[in-house]
């Protein structure tokens, strides 16, 4: 169970982290803890852990948008990067296109309405009997590198829809369905197949990566056109989250932003993967604008009902955004953060 491996673990990854800081929670000012979207038994363990620490501390805890941090990160490594800017969130479960007009502020203009894009690159990865110890990404990346991106042609995915939305659930059966045309069987390993079986797996690897990238420079150019509109000053595109890490969605991306006269912003590939260095500059960045909530008590019950929020968008829809293809599984449960923090600083104002 999740939960369960999350649980075992938590107190030596914490207790790590401060030890290679030489700090003790003594010297903390904050805490900083991710309480959605994601899986809530496994939230649930954060939160409690960080819960626990804060009020043992008397800490204010800061909970953080997953999703946010990712974004937020770049902040970190590029400094001159300021607010309004765009950002392309992609990843094993996300793929989110935002304007970030200020801190909490933020406009969605394109979403995942299915499979997000690192969750085709595993799959894709998978069926052709790639090593999957790195993930499928790199594996997906390093073998399209001898194939023919040319070689087989799969539909790029929602041409006919003119917004900025996501879909990789076509993809993937088209990806499936040359598979099986192709004779490939997945308990072969790539390690011990031979040069025709190879030359055909790296063809549809390349293939694959070619058109599943095609979908999200044609979504951010739509997005960027969006967003100049909106906010006219905007500088650069920030790319994050782990399938940021693929040097040929970085090298493709970085076309459409010139193009655009803009600039791409990528956090090394160790932040763009899910890390708690994003979640504790978020919490700073939260923090220094004043933020926060005071310390939880130092004892809660058994039955305290944690603050969690498995599904909980980042921002607001952009009218031109919305899809009517829109899968079930997001739907919306909790308020949006930038609809919350807009109604924090009406009541403070």
């Amino acid at each position: 169970m999740a939960e369960e491996a999350h649980a075992q673990v938590i107190d030596q990854v914490v207790q790590e982290a401060l030890d290679k800081a030489n700090l003790s929670e003594r010297d903390l000012s904050a805490v900083a803890v991710t309480i959605g979207p994601g899986l809530s038994l496994c939230l649930r363990v954060g939160v409690r852990k960080a819960r626990k620490i804060a009020g043992s501390f008397n800490l204010p805890i800061i909970g953080v948008h997953h999703m946010e941090a990712h974004a937020l990160v770049a902040r970190l490594t590029e400094r001159d990067l300021q607010f309004p800017f765009m950002a392309l969130l992609i990843s094993g479960g996300h793929n989110l296109l935002i304007l970030a007009r200020d801190l909490g502020q933020y406009i969605q203009l394109g979403t995942t309405i299915d499979d997000a894009i690192g969750e085709a690159y595993d799959k894709t990865a998978k069926w052709l009997g790639l090593d999957l110890r790195r993930s499928g990404g790199p594996a997906i990346e390093e073998l399209a590198l001898e194939g023919n991106a040319e070689s087989i042609k799969f539909s790029i995915p929602m041409r006919q829809h003119k917004d900025c939305n996501f879909s990789y659930a076509g993809l993937k059966t088209q990806v499936r369905l040359a598979i099986e045309s192709k004779n490939v069987n997945a308990a072969i390993p790539i390690s011990s197949a031979s040069s025709e079986d190879r030359r055909s797996r790296a063809d549809i690897a390349a293939s694959f990566q070619r058109v599943a990238v095609l979908h999200l420079e044609e979504r951010c150019q739509r997005a960027m056109e969006w967003a100049l509109k909106i906010e006219p000053s905007i500088k650069h595109l920030v790319v994050s989250g782990g399938v940021a890490s693929n040097k040929y969605v970085r090298a493709r991306l970085d076309q459409v932003v010139k193009k655009n006269n803009l600039h791409l912003v990528c956090p090394p590939p160790s932040l763009c993967t899910d890390n708690g260095v994003m979640v504790a500059w978020t919490g700073i960045e939260q923090f220094r604008v004043g933020r926060f909530d005071p310390p939880p008590p130092a004892e809660e019950s058994e039955d305290f009902v944690y603050d969690i929020r498995p599904r909980w968008p980042l921002g607001e829809e952009h009218a031109e955004g919305r899809s009517e293809a829109r899968s079930l599984r997001t739907a919306r449960i909790h308020p949006s953060l930038t609809s919350l923090v807009q109604a924090s600083l009406q009541q403070q104002q």
